[in-house]
């Protein structure tokens, strides 16, 4: 109301003062004039005192972006003594419990997976105490299955304390535009890449056909993506097959394929691939096996740099092509 009481009144307060105090003649186009001086000296006052007044929304709406897209927490100034003072304590205050809330969370479960990691070691130290005692071909089969599975549950709890820490650097991740300059990342692609390619004697293609881009995406995490899709790659591969990584600008995209020549999938499974713990997990062609985590946390990096990742294959054993795309800024 005294925003709409500036807005209309100062005009109008303006030309009545114009008109009863000026002693020469007044003409219309004077009048005409006048008005509209006053009516852009009224405009501007208004966008003032609305920008003080949205102000505080504008500094609580940041702080809430912050929160969500970095888990940055925001110290909200606290003179304001209205309403949208008591929006920022809110806010603060709201965000200061989420964090010590998902914080919690987080301690509780590491502390239950390390106790579960126990629980499960208990019945295993008994198992192989039993195989340690030469005991008969039935015993030493049902001990050999308990240590089997418990295995597996070792290997599960693990991949769920991964599956948490890497959520946790994910939902930090600062989307800022940098350089990336692929010439200087190949050699740590290709020396993590290295054993798992020998084993199965498959040769890695690299075609570079841009040597740096702006992207919103950490160089780390980058490599940490894209190794991850080669390492998919030799798992789901044959022996003595070849893997296709091509880095390349379409338009105005930045794209980076990796493509094998392996088992593949069908295109209704496309959508289960990208599932954390999915359904879908196999094992690899020489009995690799998988956490059913990797493709979703690329995914999720991928995603939340503002880019895209997706996957084709032709059907099983038809191989199978893994696409990153970011807009290049």
């Amino acid at each position: 109301m005294f925003v709409a009481f500036i807005g209309i009144h100062i005009p109008l307060i303006g030309i009545l003062f114009f008109v009863l105090f000026f002693e020469h003649t007044i003409s219309p186009a004077s009048i005409l004039f006048f008005s509209l001086i006053m009516t852009l000296l009224a405009t501007a006052i208004t966008l003032m005192v609305l920008k003080q007044l949205i102000k505080p929304i504008s500094i609580a709406s940041k702080s809430l972006d912050d929160y969500r897209n970095s888990r940055k927490l925001s110290i909200l100034p606290t003179e304001y003594t209205d309403e949208a003072g008591l929006l920022m304590c809110n806010i603060q205050e709201s965000i200061y419990e989420s964090e010590s809330f998902i914080n919690e969370k987080q301690d509780l479960i590491y502390m239950l997976s390390h106790d579960l990691k126990n629980f499960a070691g208990n019945p295993q130290g008994l198992a192989k105490l039993i195989l340690s005692e030469n005991p008969s071909e039935s015993v030493k089969h049902l001990a050999d299955l308990i240590c089997e599975s418990t295995n597996l549950q070792f290997r599960y709890i693990e991949n769920f304390i991964k599956l948490l820490k890497e959520q946790d650097q994910i939902s930090k991740i600062t989307s800022e535009s940098r350089i990336i300059n692929f010439q200087n990342i190949l050699p740590f692609i290709n020396e993590q890449v290295e054993q798992r390619l020998l084993d199965k004697n498959i040769i890695l293609n690299l075609s570079l056909e841009i040597d740096e881009a702006k992207l919103r995406i950490d160089e780390g995490l980058l490599v940490q993506v894209i190794v991850n899709l080669i390492s998919n790659a030799v798992k789901f591969s044959y022996f003595d097959s070849v893997i296709k990584v091509r880095i390349y600008k379409e338009q105005s995209d930045l794209i980076i394929t990796v493509a094998d020549r392996g088992i593949g999938f069908d295109k209704h499974q496309i959508e289960e691939l990208f599932k954390k713990f999915t359904k879908m997990s196999r094992l690899g062609t020489a009995n690799e096996s998988s956490t059913g985590i990797g493709l979703y946390l690329c995914k999720k990096i991928i995603e939340k740099n503002k880019g895209r990742l997706s996957a084709l294959s032709e059907g099983k054993n038809k191989g199978a092509e893994f696409k990153i795309e970011f807009d290049i800024n």
